[in-house]
């Protein structure tokens, strides 16, 4: 008998058999991919689950050793004991004729039983048409393949955007910067667009430039505190701008190394303990709920470097040095913040975070009080900073996710009588509840206490008595892959840590599209 096309033989065989054991007309698209890789063995030792003594060991040796062509798992399984699938099925047997197409190439004598080539003859001749189909099928993909080749943007650099679109208002009865003004009720319509240029030069590096135009200001003008600030604002009037370009590398298998040239901050330095608030297009809405304050000092040129001691524990290490760019300022002399951090997971299902900053003049977070981000009230030119930061993350279901985190930070004016300090403290509650209501889908609630001076050795009266409350409650529906629409809405209780100031409040619709 002739045998006339390898391939043809394989795919039809593949066709035959999935018919006669369903009962049912198969697709070319149901055989183009399985819902798990299998891989080739060549001795049933191979396979970690088979035993000797299994019923199926002489069935699956004669097999092996008689056409070389059981699958298994990448893991070096089996699974005998589970439902086969219709795609599983088919790369399986895909498999062994691929062996006994090679048998026939190479006209090993006897290697092939008759009976077998009689039943793929009759296979081949029954369903030639579905051949036919499925043929034009794989030329009509191989056609798409090389056109979208022809047409891909890079070989080695993928673009990604981003649009942001943003309604947004402030309200409350009289501004919180002393000046008696009413807040004036408005609503705004505001937007960010991002294209990411990612390049890889071995593979496992990513060397990222990120133009950017947007027109979101900052809340705190209107409402009188940078308490009111959004997680996604900044204004370039809707010019373009590049904002971010940095560089991860591996260094080895266990260090990874970040440089980062333009728009970085401390808290791309390191591992973001609960990452579900974090993003500014997908995560909470308000700054200060985005993640801790102390890492929110510094900003890029800066670099970094990680090392992970195990799967579980982590150490990170960075430094950020705004002014290093200015020719009269330099890196030596140039505002800083060093930042240090141990990232532990203890269990699965628990992630830790101890971190410490390090920093001269940029104790300032953009999340508190204008004292916080000044303790001295401006009579202080050097300003050193020693912040520590603890964080924890507990999944306690798939779809409930509790967090909390504390922040200190101890400011020193070291060009001042006596280098008087002075105490900023903050902390924040969360609750998180990913997939609610559907795929993909995230509601939190954050509660916390911004950026307060709580000591201060160079005047009593700039300690803030009062504590303002931060509350805050936002639901992302995901659309689709490419669309999240997220209501956003916060209060801030006795603005600025004064009780004299009236509560604000801040709402928004952020909807970003991503491609």
């Amino acid at each position: 008998m002739t045998i006339t096309s390898t391939k043809i033989l394989t795919q039809l065989t593949v066709l035959g058999v999935f018919s006669i054991l369903t009962n049912a007309p198969v697709s070319a698209s149901e055989i183009s991919s399985t819902t798990e890789l299998l891989a080739q063995v060549t001795s049933v030792s191979q396979l970690s689950d088979v035993a000797p003594n299994d019923w199926a060991f002489q069935s699956l040796r004669a097999l092996v050793e008689r056409y070389g062509c059981v699958a298994g798992y990448p893991d070096g399984t089996y699974r005998g004991d589970r439902a086969l699938t219709r795609y599983e099925f088919a790369a399986g047997l895909n498999a062994c004729l691929d062996q006994i197409n090679t048998l026939i190439t190479s006209s090993t004598t006897g290697a092939i039983r008759q009976a077998d080539l009689d039943t793929l003859q009759r296979l081949q001749a029954e369903f030639a048409q579905e051949l036919a189909t499925l043929q034009g099928s794989v030329d009509q993909l191989e056609a798409r393949t090389a056109e979208l080749e022809a047409q891909q943007f890079s070989t080695t650099t993928r673009l990604e955007g981003e649009v942001l679109f943003a309604v947004s208002g402030v309200t409350g009865d009289r501004k919180a910067d002393g000046s008696d003004e009413e807040i004036n009720d408005s609503i705004t319509l505001n937007n960010r667009v991002r294209l990411n240029f990612i390049t890889s030069f071995s593979g496992s590096d990513a060397f990222r430039v990120r133009l950017q135009a947007r027109n979101i200001p900052e809340l705190e003008d209107a409402a009188g505190t940078p308490m009111a600030n959004l997680g996604f604002d900044g204004n370039s009037e809707n010019r373009i701008e590049v904002s971010r370009m940095d560089y991860a590398f591996p260094l080895g298998d266990r260090a990874q190394g970040y440089l980062s040239f333009v728009g970085g901050g401390l808290g791309d330095f390191v591992t973001n303990v609960n990452p579900l608030y974090g993003s500014s297009g997908s995560g909470a809405v308000s700054l200060f709920a985005r993640e801790n304050p102390v890492r929110r000092q510094g900003s890029a040129p800066g670099a970094s470097f990680a090392y992970s001691f195990s799967d579980a524990v982590t150490l990170e290490v960075g430094i950020a040095t705004s002014d290093a760019t200015d020719p009269e300022v330099g890196i030596w002399q140039s505002p800083y913040a060093a930042i240090a951090q141990l990232t532990v997971q203890p269990i699965e299902t628990l992630n830790l975070g101890l971190t410490y900053v390090r920093s001269y003049n940029s104790i300032s977070t953009g999340t508190g009080s204008e004292l916080s981000n000044d303790p001295f009230d401006g009579d202080a030119d050097a300003i050193t900073g020693n912040s520590y930061g603890v964080e924890a993350a507990l999944q306690v279901s798939p779809n409930f996710t509790l967090g909390g985190r504390v922040g200190l930070i101890q400011a020193t004016a070291t060009d001042l009588d006596d280098n008087p300090s002075a105490d900023i403290f903050t902390w924040a509650v969360s609750l998180a509840f990913p997939d609610l209501a559907g795929e993909d889908n995230l509601a939190g609630i954050i509660i916390g206490l911004p950026p307060k001076v709580v000591s201060n050795q160079l005047d009593p009266d700039l300690e803030e008595d009062d504590s303002s409350l931060h509350l805050e409650a936002f639901y992302r529906f995901q659309v689709n892959d490419n669309l999240a629409i997220t209501p956003g809405v916060f209060m801030i209780t006795n603005p600025e840590h004064d009780a004299d100031n009236d509560t604000i409040y801040v709402g928004t619709v952020r909807t970003t599209f991503e491609f």
